[in-house]
């Protein structure tokens, strides 16, 4: 059994949420994964979906972000985050486990992301995000 989700949202804050409760629904009836598992994949959207809205759109809502999520029959799940922006170095962001960085009200998504899934690469001059986890 396997799964395949493809949406576009406009780039709107706004979007999220519906967008990521409506993948965790079909990954949860399509694979019976265990919380841990779950809490990574949503964890990861929630961060991946607003860098893209707000960095790479720039929240202007006559933009798109373009979300693929697949599931294989092993329950492996593969996401893809696109946005049309400028994109960005992976490698410039500021480490926020660095103690200047501590109080921060940002720049952690990115850290999120790679703790929680197994694989995580940047394509297109960092306009999309491709993780998996299994």
């Amino acid at each position: 059994m396997s799964m395949r989700y493809e949406v576009s949202i406009p780039a709107n804050v706004d979007a999220i949420s519906p967008v990521v409760d409506a993948i965790m629904a079909r990954i949860h009836q399509e694979h019976m994964h265990a919380k841990e598992i779950e809490f990574a994949i949503e964890t990861a959207l929630r961060e991946a979906l607003p860098n893209a809205v707000l960095h790479g759109c720039k929240a202007n809502a006559a933009k798109q972000v373009h979300c693929q999520v697949s599931c294989d029959a092993i329950g492996t799940v593969q996401i893809t985050v696109r946005d049309p922006g400028e994109g960005f170095d992976p490698a410039s962001l500021s480490d926020p486990l660095h103690e200047e960085n501590f109080h921060a009200d940002h720049g952690r998504g990115v850290y999120l992301i790679r703790q929680l899934m197994d694989e995580v690469h940047f394509a297109d001059g960092g306009r999309e995000v491709r993780m998996r986890k299994s």
